[in-house]
């Protein structure tokens, strides 16, 4: 058994002014809990000051602070994927850099851990963003909810927890366009929830925009079900049905029961036309959706490039 108890996983993204005061604290938390632990952060291609303030933070605690250091900007999900591909700890909690999940949270996480369950997430308590990203997260965690079997509260919140197992799991998947709280949640044998306290963001701005979060949703969506081409399929194939039953009116109209002019007869045909070729678009792109997902698979790049690894595992 590792003699690591906690491994702490921190992607990071542009946050120099948020490290220092997220590792004053996670440490202050994880001292307090007297059993071994330790920190992995992943500089996801920062344009700041963060690269060098990760490096103090070695310097200064060499045996517990190990900083993976990519060369670009490969996503928030693909930092957390190169911690879990070398974490040490019997649980691993993962926590966003920029303070909106506290620290102080995480022995919450621990203790359901150490209850026996081995997927644990958190489930944000009077959420602190704009109106805008909540009514989007309720939009997205209602179309998780009727398109997938994967159950939680709250999908956005990456202050979560899982055993060395599941997240083995999730690292061997070798996935591209992942979403770690859904492979987790597929993995489990014991999944649980718990409620953290959520804060406004100290400083910087969020690295997720409205774009981001929709591209997230159909990585999720379409990693994890084919409801959306089955719905599709049954979209497609009424409005074949209601096509069928207009193109039948027209014929009455026109050839039994005249009382329609030429001009209402082609506005609506150009109506019916201009609608299927909408449908046809939508799902060509829903199936380009799959597809794509497909092709980044067979192309076979590496996931990410290290630049540095800084860590003293004796």
């Amino acid at each position: 058994m590792s003699e690591i108890y906690c491994s702490v996983v921190i992607p990071v993204y542009n946050e120099e002014a948020n490290l220092r005061p997220l590792f004053e604290r996670l440490c202050k938390v994880m001292d307090a809990d007297g059993r071994p632990w330790e920190v992995l952060f992943t500089n996801d291609g920062s344009v700041d000051e963060s690269g060098d303030i990760l490096r103090e933070f070695h310097a200064a605690r060499p045996k517990q602070v190990r900083v993976i250091d990519f060369n670009g900007n490969y996503g928030q999900h693909m930092a957390i994927m190169a911690a879990f591909e070398r974490v040490r700890g019997q649980v691993i909690v993962t926590l966003d850099a920029d303070l909106q999940n506290p620290p102080e949270e995480v022995p919450k996480l621990l203790k359901l851990f150490d209850e026996g369950h081995d997927a644990i997430g958190g489930h944000r308590k009077d959420r602190q963003d704009d109106a805008g990203r909540r009514y989007a997260s309720k939009v997205i965690n209602f179309v998780r909810e009727y398109t997938t079997d994967i159950r939680m509260t709250d999908q956005g919140c990456m202050l979560r927890a899982y055993s060395r197992k599941v997240v083995e799991a999730i690292a061997r998947s070798g996935e591209r366009s992942t979403f770690i709280p859904a492979l987790a949640y597929k993995y489990a044998s014991r999944p649980g929830e718990v409620e953290v306290e959520h804060a406004e963001r100290a400083a910087g701005e969020s690295k997720y925009s409205y774009y981001k979060l929709i591209r997230l949703n159909f990585d999720l969506i379409t990693g994890f079900t084919l409801v959306p081409l089955q719905w599709f399929t049954l979209f497609a194939a009424a409005c074949s049905l209601g096509n069928m039953a207009l193109v039948a009116v027209l014929l009455f109209r026109r050839f039994i029961y005249p009382g329609a002019s030429e001009a209402e007869g082609v506005f609506t045909l150009f109506a019916i036309l201009f609608f299927l070729v909408s449908v046809c678009m939508v799902g060509i792109g829903l199936i380009g959706e799959y597809v794509g997902r497909t092709y980044q698979c067979v192309q076979q790049r590496p996931r990410y490039v290290l630049r540095e690894l800084l860590e003293d595992l004796e």
